[in-house]
């Protein structure tokens, strides 16, 4: 037998968390003396502890603990009972992290007012472009509910591409449309089209699992170079808008964004976002 101390260091919980469950009637001690009231425990009894520490982790409170182990879970069923809850803590640290990411996309963006030069706004024509594509629904605009939809798309239009032996003539481009009528999930948000393509020269065929499409020129649009990952691409945008504002022009729609350099590194990405104007 095990001392209540002994026990408390092999089932790495404290002695007081056990003298609690003995008071409640959650984890008796296999035998108590009489005398002294020492508490002492056997081997045996670190199954139901391990059990009991499980289902608390699991958000359960002691009395559900109690009840549940008096209907005698099996094993498999508390693992998958862990499972579950593993899978739940990770989507919530994965979800922690996202917005940990927006906040500080964010406070780049303040941190970064006024202090960009317009020197790098040039105003030009597009010319037209053909390029192969695949399309997806993104909830709104905003740079979180955009990566999650054009990454994957550019990756299965890599594989496409290279299932049908077609070869990108050029970089990537990717463009966008509004879903008219169709909220997002947030703030009744427009859900948006994204087109994610490649500059190819290749005519279309019906054996294509993509799409074949000419993009029109843009008559006047007013360009900027965006250096960094994409993640990252909200201060540059807001420097557009702002310069556009302020120089006699507005916004004829989503810019595209013509992805110049893609590194394995994000970070060293060199995109320019090309945004249609007119005269205000």
């Amino acid at each position: 037998m095990f001392s209540i101390g002994d026990f408390a260091t092999i089932g790495r919980v404290s002695a007081r968390m056990l003298r609690h469950y003995d008071a409640i009637g959650l984890l008796r001690p296999a035998r108590t003396d009489p005398a002294s009231g020492y508490r002492f425990y056997e081997a045996g009894q670190l199954a139901r502890l391990n059990r009991i520490i499980a289902l608390k982790d699991l958000g359960f409170s002691l009395q559900q603990v109690g009840a549940i182990l008096d209907e005698q879970v099996s094993a498999e069923e508390l693992r998958g009972m862990l499972r579950l809850r593993r899978a739940e803590l990770a989507a919530t640290v994965t979800a922690a992290g996202v917005r940990l990411a927006q906040v500080e996309a964010r406070l780049r963006t303040i941190e970064s007012e006024g202090q960009m030069s317009a020197d790098d706004i040039v105003v030009k024509r597009v010319e037209s472009v053909r390029v192969a594509e695949l399309t997806g629904i993104a909830d709104s605009f905003a740079p979180e509910s955009i990566g999650p939809v054009i990454q994957p798309l550019y990756e299965e239009l890599c594989r496409r591409l290279a299932a049908a032996g077609v070869v990108p003539a050029g970089p990537g481009i990717a463009y966008y449309e509004s879903v008219a009528g169709t909220p997002g999930p947030v703030d009744g948000e427009e859900a948006v089209v994204v087109h994610a393509g490649f500059v190819v020269t290749a005519r279309p065929e019906e054996s294509y699992d993509f799409a074949i499409v000419d993009l029109p020129a843009i008559e006047r649009a007013a360009t900027v170079v965006h250096r960094g990952s994409m993640d990252e691409i909200m201060p540059t945008a807001q420097h557009l808008a702002r310069w556009i504002d302020a120089n006699g022009y507005r916004s004829a729609g989503y810019a595209r964004e013509l992805y110049l350099e893609c590194p394995s590194d994000p970070d060293r990405w060199v995109t320019e976002l090309q945004e249609p104007v007119t005269p205000a």
